[in-house]
C-alpha cells in the first residue's frame, strides 16, 4: 500500500478542522515533513502541540504564520519553505451569506476578503510553490458549488471559482497534479459557535437528509486528502465527500 513515506506536506489552514486532520493523516502515513499554517499565532501553536502529543510518527512537525491575504507575505513564505511534495489548501474565511437581503456594499466587502484567501491565495500558492515532480496541490471547496442552499448565491460564486480553476490548474502546472475535494457539513470548529444544544439539533437535522444518516468528523473526509496525495494518475477532478447530500 502506498505511503507518504520521505514526503513534505504542507498544509495551509492546518491548524483546525479538515486540515488539521489532514495533517494527522499525514504524519500516520509516514509523511518525513508536514508544515502546517494559519493566521493566528495561538492557533498554530496549540496545533503543533495538539500533533506532537499524538504521537502520530516519525515526521518531524512545523507550525508557521501566515496571513494568506498578503501577497508578498505569502511568496515569502513559500521561498522559505523551498521545494514540497504536496500541498493543501483548506484555508477559508467567512462567507457572503444572505442573499438577496443583504446590502450589496457590505457584501462586496465580504466578498473581497473571501476570494482574497480562498481565490488569490490559492493562485499565489499554484504560481510560487517549489512542488516536486510527482506532487499535488490540492483545494477545498463546499457542497454548495454543486446544490446551493437558499441565500448562498454569492458563495456559492466563491466556490465555484475555485471548483473551476482546479481544472485550469492541472492543464498549466501539468504535469504536478491539481484536485480539489468538496465536502459536506463536517463535525469541525466552523460549527463551534452554535450553543451545544443547537448544534447538535442542526447535525441530526442535517444527518436526516442524507443518504448516510450521520454527520462525519474530520479525520473521515480527510481520507481524500490522502488519496489525491497518493494517487499518481488523478488530476483536474473534484472529490465530493457529502454523504449523499448532492443526491437527495
Amino acid at each position: 500500500m502506498a505511503t507518504l513515506e520521505g514526503k513534505i506536506i504542507l498544509i495551509f489552514g492546518g491548524s483546525s478542522g479538515l486540515g488539521h486532520s489532514a495533517a494527522e493523516a499525514s504524519l500516520k502515513s509516514k509523511a518525513s515533513r508536514v508544515i502546517i499554517s494559519s493566521s493566528k499565532p495561538e492557533k498554530v501553536s496549540n496545533a503543533v502541540n495538539r500533533l506532537k502529543s499524538a504521537n502520530l510518527g516519525d515526521g518531524q512537525i512545523e507550525g508557521h504564520v501566515v496571513d494568506v491575504t498578503d501577497a508578498e507575505a505569502l511568496k515569502s513564505f513559500l521561498n522559505q519553505i523551498g521545494e514540497v511534495d504536496h500541498v493543501i489548501w483548506s484555508s477559508g474565511d467567512r462567507l457572503p451569506l444572505g442573499f438577496p437581503n443583504l446590502e450589496l456594499d457590505a457584501m462586496k466587502s465580504t466578498l473581497s476578503t473571501a476570494f482574497d484567501v480562498r481565490f488569490w491565495g490559492a493562485i499565489i500558492v499554484a504560481q510560487h510553490a517549489k512542488i516536486r515532480p510527482k506532487g499535488s496541490l490540492t483545494l477545498t471547496v463546499g457542497s454548495v458549488v454543486v446544490k446551493p442552499k437558499q441565500t448562498w448565491t454569492v458563495a456559492a460564486g466563491v466556490m465555484g471559482a475555485v471548483d473551476s480553476i482546479t481544472r485550469g490548474l492541472a492543464v498549466d502546472l501539468a504535469p504536478i497534479r491539481v484536485n480539489c475535494i468538496c465536502p459536506g457539513v463536517i463535525k469541525t470548529e466552523l460549527w463551534d459557535g452554535m450553543p451545544p444544544d443547537k448544534r447538535e439539533q442542526f447535525y441530526a437535522t442535517v444527518a436526516g437528509n442524507l443518504l448516510l444518516k450521520y454527520v462525519p468528523e474530520p479525520n473521515e473526509v480527510a481520507e481524500a486528502y490522502l488519496f489525491l496525495m497518493k494517487c499518481d494518475y488523478i488530476t483536474g477532478q473534484r472529490i465530493q465527500i457529502d454523504g449523499g447530500y448532492s443526491l437527495v
